[in-house]
């Protein structure tokens, strides 16, 4: 393991002015983008440094941030790094939230609940017409006020001109888009239909530990195929449903939302108030 970056001063003082004095954590650092939690007497803050290519990607996030409701930030550069400082988020991601789902029916209700939020903040962000674009099982963060989304760097707001190379979404979630980026043209413009899908892959994977698509019934190796092999299989629209149904009641929900084209797709609203009335 490499060494962790080094956080700019000029990041921590910016993060002091809201915290105090801060102690830093470090959370993550990887492919040119480094996470810390910065933690004073008042207040605790995330500061998010990318360097390289992904400086242009924290510039982005930042820029979303300012934009929506709910969040505040702070930005600046360091040499030809940026980094911004943003609220600490305290709870835990929707795939931390269905644990205890997974390992057995007690801890379902409280998923459900949990999955019931994370759609009810995606149908906000789409009604204050935004795209998330990026939806994953860790970007979902469970607060006592609600779920609030983390990793804007491929969001968009509808009406304007989306970034003009769309390397976002998890690859096993991105079926919507499979083709289009891999034919092009770019700018790819995802939409909240495809963000649907997105937000029952990330629910299916939650509930069951797995990616919804079955990818050895096709007879595709994971590893050997690659991320760029996987959309390219995905984009085929021929790779079915994974089969196992731990969650069936959960899962009869959102199979069709997966097997549906944009246009019988619920919205995340729908798909929210569908699932409120599952029986566990």
């Amino acid at each position: 393991m490499g060494e962790f970056a080094s956080c700019p001063p000029e990041a921590v003082k910016a993060a002091e002015a809201v915290c105090g004095p801060v102690e830093l954590k470090e959370i993550t650092d990887r492919r040119g983008s480094a996470v810390w939690k910065a933690t004073g007497p008042m207040a605790a803050a995330a500061i998010k440094l990318g360097t390289g290519e992904s400086a242009e990607v924290t510039a982005r996030e930042a820029s979303v941030l300012d934009q929506l409701p709910g969040y505040t930030v702070t930005a600046g550069r360091a040499g030809e790094a940026v980094w911004f400082v943003t609220s600490w988020l305290a709870g835990r991601s929707t795939w931390e939230v269905f644990r205890a789902a997974r390992e057995g029916a007690a801890g379902r209700p409280i998923a459900l609940a949990g999955a019931v939020d994370l759609c009810r903040s995606v149908a906000g962000l789409h009604a204050a017409s935004w795209v998330h674009g990026d939806l994953q099982p860790s970007h979902g963060i469970h607060t006592s006020g609600g779920v609030k989304l983390i990793d804007f760097a491929w969001s968009w707001r509808e009406g304007t001109t989306p970034w003009t190379s769309f390397q976002g979404a998890m690859v096993h979630l991105m079926a919507p888009l499979a083709a289009w980026i891999s034919a092009g043209p770019q700018p790819v413009k995802t939409s909240p239909a495809a963000e649907v899908y997105a937000l029952s892959g990330v629910l299916w994977t939650c509930a069951t530990g797995d990616w919804p698509l079955d990818y050895q019934a096709a007879g595709i190796d994971r590893r050997e195929a690659g991320p760029e092999g996987l959309r390219d299989a995905i984009a085929t629209g021929r790779l079915p449903l994974a089969r196992a149904t731990p969650w069936p009641e959960l899962q009869d929900v959102l199979r069709p939302v997966l097997l549906s084209g944009p246009a019988d797709r619920p919205t995340a609203a729908g798909l929210g108030d569908t699932l409120a009335a599952v029986i566990t």
